[in-house]
């Protein structure tokens, strides 16, 4: 199979952009994409690389899910509509099988959100996905990370820490397997899938846009909730303060630790989740708006004008707890 009957056989689809602001799609040296009036363009780059980001024996059905979800995250934290996207992909062999799984992951994704493929490329090397997916957002309404004041409530969907732990048990690291034992992957399925089919909370995120002035900095979480509100804080220049009893913990971290659970809660990578903050006024909207996406959403802790993040146990007193982000070159 060449490279032009795999884009063919796997990623070239009939039907798929009626009715989409995409004006031309694959078959051309550009895709022409139209943002509605009053819109600005919103653009997100990730690269997934096997040994790096997944294992090389993953499902590829989940991987192609995730290789987009980490892509429709970012959108989801800037408040924006997908329009499509593009994918480059290298792969040491072209394995019909492989694609077939891999393309309906994507797809069925895609679909679901109807942000169709409109470009890309493919090469022969070591198995690298680099997805870009482009977005709308109403102009002013962006939540941006420099946009977190002083006062306002620190939200977060879902639950942290979950794929953390998933990894962990996946390497066979001592501490999970004490804790939690050898077949916590077979007893928790969901951590599994919280590691390798995040879901992206755009129905959410485009509900928080549209409520305009009332709801400020937003953040997905991708190296961790504190190392990723660290860049919130940096950019807005304030500090938090979360309260430890308000964040979830889901039931297959309870055997842990509180060290452990604390790192997976904190400092957890993969969760995809969003972070973002707003004003106190704001909690009613901030509710109904979870409700009508069927988002769970937790208030866990507020901006302050004291810099930095601390972490307050039940009495209010500041914990002494690692806080750290994931970096690729550390």
């Amino acid at each position: 199979m060449g490279e032009f009957e795999l884009i063919r056989r796997h990623f070239q689809r009939e039907g798929h952009m009626a009715r989409s602001p995409v004006v031309l799609g694959i078959g051309d040296d550009c895709a022409l994409l139209q943002p509605r009036p009053g819109h600005q363009l919103a653009v997100s780059t990730d690269m997934l690389v096997q040994g790096r980001h997944f294992f090389a024996d993953v499902d590829p059905q989940a991987l192609g899910h995730k290789a987009l979800a980490v892509n429709l995250s970012d959108l989801a934290a800037m408040g924006a509509r997908p329009l499509g996207f593009t994918l480059a992909l290298a792969l040491p062999e072209a394995s019909d099988a492989w694609l077939g799984a891999f393309a309906q992951g994507l797809f069925a994704l895609a679909d679901q959100h109807a942000c169709p493929l409109v470009g890309g490329d493919t090469t022969r090397g070591p198995l690298n996905i680099c997805i870009t997916v482009m977005g709308e957002v109403r102009h002013g309404l962006s939540m941006q990370r420099s946009q977190a004041q002083v006062g306002d409530d620190l939200y977060l969907t879902g639950r942290t820490g979950e794929a953390r732990l998933a990894l962990e048990l996946m390497r066979g690291t001592d501490w999970a397997l004490l804790a939690c034992g050898p077949h916590a992957l077979a007893q928790h399925p969901g951590l599994r899938e919280r590691l390798e089919r995040p879901t992206p909370r755009l129905e959410l995120g485009t509900l928080l846009a549209v409520l305009g002035s009332a709801v400020h900095a937003a953040i997905d979480l991708s190296d961790g909730l504190a190392g990723d509100l660290g860049h919130v804080l940096a950019a807005s220049g304030v500090g938090a303060e979360i309260a430890l009893a308000a964040l979830p913990v889901a039931p297959a971290l309870q055997p842990l630790p509180m060290t452990h659970r604390l790192d997976c809660l904190l400092n957890g990578g993969d969760d995809y989740e969003l972070l973002f903050t707003a004003a106190p006024i704001a909690r009613a909207a901030v509710k109904a708006a979870a409700l009508a996406s069927h988002t769970p959403v937790q208030r866990i802790g507020r901006i302050s004008a004291a810099p930095g993040l601390r972490v307050l146990d039940a009495s209010g007193h500041a914990l002494a707890v690692s806080t750290r982000s994931f970096d690729h070159f550390a």
